[in-house]
């Protein structure tokens, strides 16, 4: 989707500086299994807040994908976007803070595992995805014993990986079983997973991801909060230029209720209804 260079905004350094503060606290996460929570208030929730506060959706997602440092910027960026999502869906304060930190640190329990495993540059076999599957416990362990950590931020950590057909890990929780916290931090780590490049797999296109999260392909997720997500995400793309799979080119003008993966596409004078067109789809969105 994102073919155009966006030049770096006045709020970028606050991500990298969030990135690398994150980077240095993990130290401390790894080599002494504890959660240096005063460390990360003081120095990472508020580069957090402000990025939200002044970054707009579109540019803010490019600055978020993975510059070689995956590991680090990824918790940050999850922490960004599922905060976006509390606010947009919005949750009450108080929530919106929980989620926050326990979105920041979904993936602490990671860095207690063998580097060999986390740092892998491809796919994990059986019995590597088996152990991997358990950062979740460890993490929440980890976090429910923080002092001035509420209980739900420790659940984001325990069940970001579950799914609404209970098809997820590690406790297999269906439905309401999920704390909605975890729902949307579900939401916003598969989105910024799959939109950045790693060690074994080039990023995906942003519009490819939302497409295959809104269908269902890379686990169901809770519609309502992925509705909300993917609609305030196509809205920004409303006005840019977009290709079709056909090789057609033209402008996003209106967005589908319904499916806001399917929006209604000008070609000139004309107007393609993805929606109604299940042969065509959005290749890209150039900008």
């Amino acid at each position: 989707m994102q073919t155009v260079r966006v030049k770096d905004p006045y709020w970028m350094p606050k991500v990298d500086e969030a990135v690398r503060r994150m980077e240095e606290l993990s130290g401390v996460i790894r080599q002494k299994g504890q959660i240096p929570i005063m460390e990360i208030r003081e120095y990472v929730l508020p580069l957090i807040q402000e990025v939200i506060e002044r970054a707009d959706v579109y540019p803010l997602l490019l600055a978020l994908r993975s510059k070689n440092d995956y590991l680090y910027r990824h918790p940050v960026a999850v922490s960004i976007i599922a905060t976006l999502i509390g606010k947009w869906l919005e949750l009450p304060e108080n929530e919106v803070n929980m989620l926050t930190v326990g979105a920041l640190l979904h993936n602490a329990g990671s860095l207690r595992l063998s580097e060999s495993i986390v740092e892998k540059k491809g796919p994990l076999d059986e019995e590597e995805f088996e152990q991997m599957k358990r950062h979740t416990v460890i993490g929440y362990e980890m976090l429910e014993r923080t002092v001035g950590l509420s209980r739900r931020s420790a659940l984001i950590a325990l069940q970001h990986h579950e799914r609404e057909d209970g098809t997820g890990y590690p406790l297999r929780l269906a439905g309401s079983r999920t704390d909605p916290l975890s729902k949307i931090t579900a939401v916003a780590d598969v989105f910024h997973a799959l939109g950045s490049d790693r060690m074994y797999r080039p990023a995906s296109p942003f519009y490819e991801v939302l497409r295959q999260m809104y269908n269902g392909s890379l686990g169901r997720l809770d519609p309502r909060i992925l509705h909300a997500f993917t609609q305030r995400l196509m809205n920004a793309m409303v006005g840019c230029a977009a290709e079709l799979s056909d090789g057609r080119r033209g402008k996003i003008v209106m967005l589908n209720p319904v499916d806001p993966t399917a929006p209604l596409i000008q070609l000139g004078g004309t107007f393609v209804d993805l929606g109604k067109e299940p042969e065509l789809r959005l290749e890209r969105v150039i900008g």
